[in-house]
């Protein structure tokens, strides 16, 4: 997936109390999810949040 032409190559995930697992967002670089993961940690704790890389369909 892409926005604009820039690919977003890195997802956010979540997973609450119940082990369901959300995707919060998808980003260009993982420098960028993991920020958002930094920010999104000063809510609380007992989340758990972790950035996974989006395969990339073959050309």
């Amino acid at each position: 997936m892409s926005d604009g032409g820039v690919v977003l190559s890195w997802q956010v995930i979540r997973q609450d109390d119940n082990g369901n697992r959300y995707r919060v967002g998808r980003y260009a670089t993982r420098a960028e999810a993991q920020k958002i993961i930094d920010s999104l940690d000063e809510l609380g704790p007992h989340r758990l949040y972790w950035v996974e890389r989006i395969a990339q369909p073959a050309q």
